[in-house]
């Protein structure tokens, strides 16, 4: 049977995807501030070519992020033969977050153990990559015939929202609903889960407003930071409670997600920390803010909450002062359960694993925003090998066996979509 022979052909590339993996891994792509784009993308992209891909690279022009000291280069390819339609595209980001502290392994170093390829970005996202472009390279070794077209592409800034990415893509037309019918993200949501969606995001800034004044004296001014610290209280013991009681429909993992959030990012104010102190009331402070919501929850609403707070403390103390910015917002988006690509996925992954995926959906967000969003491409998940606690964490890793179950289940899928 074809099918059983992908599976062999997947399992017998395993090393060859273990040093593939390794290779980018050690590419310190590190966002921010985005570096080593360049050597990332050429890697993907050679690897495609030798893989009998026509492959572009593609860069951010236009976007501020996208400069001399670190160019945004996306590399998108397109497997020789097939049809135009259906088009099934696999995309990965190739961006990692700062390694961190706490390491046991150089982050860096792609060192393999105990059955595991540990590094910064092995997880999040590189094995995802790694997996979607060996599984298409299982069917062609195999001779499978398309009757459609297989696309991969790997991008930049997902950590950073990806708009000189996925964003950037769906901008331009490279992923579109005229010509691309299902999108696959290899985000690592566990091995034996399909996720079809996430939670939406909104990030604000409050910055309150004091009046300096000595620090000896500091009943003559008013003081910016305190200020802060009344509007922290008040999320705490208003909004978090209110947010506690709220629960989505949306099969969101972990449980604990399917409660809306709010977070405090950063806060500074006063003098700068290791600046020479003088006696002074601190002028100004400022809190970033990141607020997970639920669909069921209107934006209007989400950010009326903030308003309502920020309104009232105002009309109750006549020295609060305030100024409120929006820094970005998400959506929520899900796509539907009983759709073809999530029908297929799940089969294939039911296949390989032996049991049936759950349905899940991220608690936070990803490109499949930018893809459903701005591409209006309607079939989007996510699927790839990694576990999504290591994500982002110290000895972060990715286990070989779900590398190769990834991979299996990602060629059974695709053979099906458009063989």
């Amino acid at each position: 049977m074809r099918e059983s022979e992908i599976l062999r052909r997947v399992e017998s590339m395993t090393q060859e995807m273990v040093e593939f993996l390794r290779e980018l891994t050690r590419i310190p792509t590190v966002n921010p501030p985005g570096e080593n784009y360049v050597q990332c993308a050429q890697a993907i992209g050679r690897r495609l070519s030798d893989f009998d891909y026509d492959v572009q690279y593609l860069e951010a022009e236009g976007r501020p992020e996208h400069t001399p000291a670190h160019p945004r280069v996306n590399v998108i390819g397109r497997l020789r033969g097939g049809g135009a339609r259906p088009l099934l595209h696999f995309n990965g980001h190739f961006d990692v977050v700062p390694a961190g502290g706490g390491w046991s392994f150089d982050p860096f170093g792609a060192e393999v153990r105990d059955g595991k390829v540990f590094g910064r970005g092995t997880a999040d996202q590189k094995a995802g990559i790694t997996a979607s472009i060996f599984a298409v390279e299982a069917l062609r070794r195999e001779g499978v015939a398309l009757a459609g077209a297989i696309e991969q592409s790997g991008t930049v800034d997902e950590e950073s929202g990806g708009f000189a990415g996925v964003a950037w893509l769906a901008e331009r037309g490279y992923i579109a609903r005229d010509r691309t019918d299902y999108v696959i993200i290899t985000e690592p949501l566990n091995v034996d889960r399909v996720c079809l969606g996430h939670r939406g995001v909104y990030w604000f800034k409050v910055a309150t407003l004091g009046r300096i004044a000595h620090g000896s004296m500091p009943f003559l001014g008013v003081n910016a930071i305190d200020k802060m610290g009344a509007f922290l209280a008040a999320i705490e013991h208003e909004l978090r409670p209110s947010l506690a009681q709220r629960i989505t429909a949306m099969p969101v993992e972990p449980p604990g997600a399917r409660h809306p959030s709010i977070n405090v990012n950063s806060i500074s104010g006063g003098q700068p920390e290791n600046g020479m102190q003088t006696p002074c009331v601190a002028d100004h402070c400022e809190a970033v803010f990141d607020r997970r919501y639920l669909m069921e929850e209107p934006i209007a609403n989400v950010r009326g909450e903030i308003e309502r707070i920020l309104e009232h403390m105002a009309g109750t103390d006549r020295e609060f002062r305030y100024r409120l910015e929006d820094l970005m917002t998400v959506p929520p988006v899900l796509t539907d359960a009983g759709s073809t690509l999530v029908t297929t996925m799940s089969q294939a992954v039911n296949d390989v694993l032996g049991a049936a995926p759950p349905l899940i959906a991220s608690p936070g967000t990803y490109d499949q925003k930018h893809v459903m969003r701005m591409g209006l491409v309607d079939q989007c998940i996510a699927y790839g090998p990694g576990l999504l606690h290591l994500a982002h964490q110290p000895d972060e890793y990715c286990r070989i066996d779900h590398l190769v179950s990834a991979a299996q289940a990602m060629a059974l899928a695709a053979m099906r979509l458009v063989g």
